[in-house]
């Protein structure tokens, strides 16, 4: 199969595009630094020319409110045009587990508007929402950062190894399309602040944790609902620990 990955040069769909040509499909990673931009359209009939698949794993390249709005409206807009105008079969994103529960987040609106659209369009699709990814805990202590504390919320929190969300994601793109929803997360449940408190102690981070319950986390606080898998979700095998020793090893 020819599948294209729009957003193919970040963790997600990079390993991605290794791993589908692993397998034997011609994997394409497109991008605004390839000529693929989907808020133009630039590049769009050529890329997606005999292709497949699209699978769509890229993000705003700003967070505020109006922006990513924007980004997320315009880009899928375009890109379900291009893709039923060169007969793509099937396309697949990548969203959030928690973002229909979280609506005082201008990017969680974003994300929700984003999947609408899909839905509503004439395209065979795959929704995957993952829970946050190990990778993503230094980026919240320091958006979290306040002088020399960060601020985290103790809401639970189901991280998960971007290695095995890119494996689910892998056997959706290559599968029938679901027509509908499917959620991947990690294998343990834990308060965010505990995520975080892990990750400064085991990189010696002098900063101290201060475990506050209005702490924001893309603009809105938490409960123990918001980021969690509530549908039976892929889960994962990877531990987060296990995760960040090999992390320290490979360092």
């Amino acid at each position: 199969m020819k599948i294209v990955v729009i957003g193919g040069t970040g963790l997600i769909g990079s390993n991605l595009v290794k791993k589908l040509g692993q397998s034997g499909h011609t994997a394409i990673a497109a991008s605004p630094s390839s000529g693929v931009n989907t808020i133009t359209g630039e590049g769009l009939p050529e890329i997606l020319k005999g292709a497949d698949v699209v699978v769509d794993v890229s993000n705003s390249p700003s967070f505020e409110d109006e922006a990513v709005w924007n980004f997320f409206r315009t880009s899928t807009s375009r890109l379900l045009e291009a893709e039923a105008h060169a007969g793509v079969k099937h396309h697949v994103a990548m969203s959030i587990v928690g973002a229909d529960r979280l609506p005082d987040s201008g990017y969680l609106r974003a994300k929700v508007a984003q999947e609408e659209l899909i839905r509503a369009s004439s395209m065979h699709y795959s929704i995957l929402r993952s829970t946050q990814f190990f990778e993503f805990a230094g980026g919240i202590a320091n958006a979290a950062t306040v002088g020399d504390e960060v601020h985290i919320s103790p809401a639970l929190f189901q991280p998960v190894a971007s290695e095995e969300v890119v494996e689910v994601l892998a056997d959706i793109v290559t599968g029938n399309p679901l027509n509908g929803i499917a959620e991947v997360a990690g294998p343990v449940r834990m308060p965010m602040s505990e995520f975080i408190r892990y990750y400064l102690d085991a990189t010696k981070d002098s900063r101290k944790l201060i475990v506050d319950e209005h702490a924001k986390y893309f603009g809105t606080e938490l409960n123990d609902d918001s980021l969690v898998s509530d549908a039976s979700p892929r889960l994962g095998k990877i531990k987060y620990e296990d995760w960040f020793k090999q992390q320290l090893v490979k360092a």
